[in-house]
């Protein structure tokens, strides 16, 4: 078929489920900004903590974006086993690193808090969100990492259906766990763990249900070194711009904090809020752009991918315009 349709079938869903995804951030900062007496406070040390938060994507799409695009060359060649074999591979990546990051945080936050920008009067609120958030990275990584291949294999809707559980339910327990249970910065971290969790319920559920076309079975996720090396090298540059991201956002709230104190590191917060939404519809683009491109490819049908780079560029770049005036 055509292969803009095709496109359009996986990147809308996928538009919508970034844009919902990043509500979890903003949420969070819309609630904790509004808690009596502290929310600027607050809403300045949950924004130390969205480099880290940033780091832990990053790692996300190292195997996730990886390993999702070589799923879909594989099926696109008729290999469906290789397929299969690359998702179970992934999935112990995910899984592992996020045991190593849930560790690793657990044990470095205070130095890294301090060294992001973080005061005396912001460190405790900061302290209390990113100790139970830390909690969850297994969730996060699995979610993020592993909903590409839903994506993959065609269900762009049951991909959107992944990030919205978990967009409404955080939206639905931030203002009871905050304000009803009154666990303040706590509560909002809470509420992001369950509906981290549930999403990666769901994507497990999926991937290991009946109507998933490859399904994650434990003898594919017999790890080798060829397919990590595969994952790893593709998955990079989405990896290293996230990383990258983070250290800005690291330098930038460092320099804030010397020159304009809690503040303007509240305010930052704020911006990069505003920055994100207008950001997320081309990244939901782009990576529902990317099965079909890697499927053709796979196929050998190179002029369709040249298409769809083409059909995706056009589309980008008028979008990014408009939303640069709008701002």
């Amino acid at each position: 078929g055509s292969v803009y349709r095709n496109i359009l079938e996986v990147a809308v869903p996928m538009t919508i489920a970034q844009l919902l995804n990043l509500l979890y951030n903003v949420v969070d900062r819309v609630y904790i900004g509004r808690i009596p007496e502290i929310g600027t406070m607050a809403l300045t040390g949950v924004g130390l903590c969205f480099p880290i938060i940033t780091l832990v994507t990053a790692f996300s799409y190292l195997f996730g974006n990886g390993g999702g695009p070589l799923c879909a060359i594989a099926r696109g060649k008729g290999d469906d086993k290789e397929a299969q074999r690359l998702m179970g591979n992934t999935f112990v990546l995910l899984a592992g690193t996020g045991i190593l990051l849930t560790i690793a945080g657990l044990l470095l936050y205070r130095p890294v808090l301090f060294l992001f920008g973080a005061s005396g009067d912001t460190f405790p609120y900061a302290a209390e969100y990113i100790q139970i958030y830390l909690l969850g990275t297994v969730f996060v990584m699995i979610s993020l990492g592993m909903n590409p291949f839903i994506n993959s294999q065609g269900f762009g809707n049951m991909g959107m259906l992944t990030v919205l559980i978990g967009a409404v339910l955080n939206i639905a327990l931030d203002p009871l766990f905050i304000f009803i249970f009154h666990m303040g910065v706590r509560g909002a971290a809470v509420a992001t763990v369950i509906s981290q969790c549930c999403s990666a319920l769901w994507v497990l559920r999926f991937l290991t249900g009946k109507k998933a076309a490859l399904k994650l079975q434990l003898p594919a996720m017999k790890l080798e070194w060829k397919r990590i090396k595969q994952i790893t090298a593709l998955g990079l540059s989405g990896f290293v711009m996230a990383f990258t991201n983070g250290l800005v956002q690291v330098a930038c709230n460092s320099t804030l904090q010397i020159f304009g104190g809690d503040i303007y590191v509240a305010v930052m917060t704020v911006l990069n809020s505003v920055r994100d939404i207008f950001t997320m519809p081309v990244m939901g683009l782009t990576n529902g752009a990317s099965p079909v491109m890697s499927f053709n490819y796979g196929e050998k049908a190179y002029e369709r991918v040249k298409k769809a780079i083409k059909f995706v560029t056009l589309i980008c770049v008028i979008f990014t315009v408009i939303a640069w005036i709008v701002l």
